[in-house]
């Protein structure tokens, strides 16, 4: 397959379309408006040294949206996801990037948390592009790596489309090899396996070593009859700080949706945080630029939250209590407008 274009018209279009985010942001109470000084409440945005979401915060920053919005940002460095979530659960920090299945879990279990689209970016199958693996029936008997564990949604998604695709489960007629996902791509790379279901980043810099996407998460997705795809990943941050940070909330996603129109037709400014993306080489540079691009969000309304509705319902078919908790419930506010 094909990779992502560098810049196409659809990008641009998407690109522009990150404007009705703003449908999102609606009226706030008195306690969470802008306060009389011009200057909202900071942010503490729980972020990864390297991660995309720094991508983002950088490129604010460098841009001057933050100063635009009179919204003080601070970035909390961690190690790991597992440790952002835990900071947000415990109030060190106010907004982290999260998926919108572990904060429905978290709010069905009495903690309401609240979402907004990150990206649409998923994962995808990679293989060598001369290696005996032509389609997802090809897997049968043969090693499949799988970055995360058997949880992860994507590998859930997978098996999910391989019984609809030829009436099989991949966890029972191929071979997964579970681990993270740099351990899974050196895998691929040194023969060990003979594709590697992966998160995008990987995918990027797997697709620039010169292997091939097999099939794209959103590929499976729509296969599922799941249209349009929703996104997984989005800023979590808890309703608790909705009265006092309301406003600087609304205008980080404000500010987040503007960088973002940057960074889709801005070749300028991907060579300015270059240094937190941790390429390699060129080659990996441009597809992990390309690969963000063609995740950038667009809007986010009521076919998008059936989407979620549909996908959740997929997920919690094969992940069980173990995935979605004892009590399972699509609860729709999780992704209501900020001003709610």
């Amino acid at each position: 397959m094909t990779p992502p274009p560098a810049l196409s018209r659809r990008v641009l279009l998407t690109a522009a379309a990150a404007l009705p985010l703003a449908a999102t942001l609606r009226a706030l109470p008195a306690s969470a408006q802008t306060p009389a000084t011009g200057r909202l409440p900071g942010l503490r945005i729980g972020t990864l040294k390297f991660g995309t979401l720094n991508w983002l915060v950088e490129t604010i920053r460098a841009e001057g949206l933050d100063t635009r919005e009179n919204l003080p940002i601070a970035s909390v460095d961690f190690a790991g996801g597992q440790a952002t979530t835990v900071a947000l659960q415990a109030g060190d920090i106010d907004l982290i990037v999260s998926d919108w299945l572990w904060a429905l879990r978290r709010r069905n279990d009495g903690e309401p948390l609240r979402f907004a689209p990150f990206s649409t970016a998923l994962g995808a199958v990679m293989v060598a592009a001369d290696g005996p693996v032509k389609s997802l029936a090809d897997l049968k008997g043969r090693k499949l790596g799988v970055a995360g564990g058997a949880l992860d949604k994507s590998w859930l998604l997978l098996r999910a489309y391989g019984r609809k695709l030829f009436g099989a489960d991949l966890m029972e007629v191929a071979e997964p090899v579970f681990g993270a996902a740099p351990l899974v791509s050196e895998q691929l790379a040194l023969g060990r396996v003979d594709a590697v279901l992966t998160f995008w980043p990987y995918a990027a810099r797997l697709d620039a070593r010169g292997f091939t996407r097999l099939v794209d998460m959103k590929e499976v997705v729509t296969g599922l009859g799941i249209d349009p795809v929703p996104p997984l990943v989005g800023y979590v941050w808890r309703n608790a700080i909705m009265a006092e940070k309301g406003a600087s909330v609304a205008a980080f996603l404000r500010a987040a949706a503007a960088a973002n129109r940057v960074l889709a037709s801005s070749d300028a400014a991907w060579v300015r945080i270059r240094p937190l993306m941790q390429a390699s080489d060129d080659a990996e540079f441009a597809r992990l630029r390309d690969y963000y691009r063609a995740g950038i969000p667009g809007s986010f309304g009521e076919a998008e939250r059936q989407s979620c509705a549909r996908l959740f319902q997929v997920l919690a078919e094969l992940g069980g209590a173990e995935l979605v908790g004892p009590n399972p419930s699509f609860d729709r506010a999780l992704f209501g407008p900020v001003g709610e």
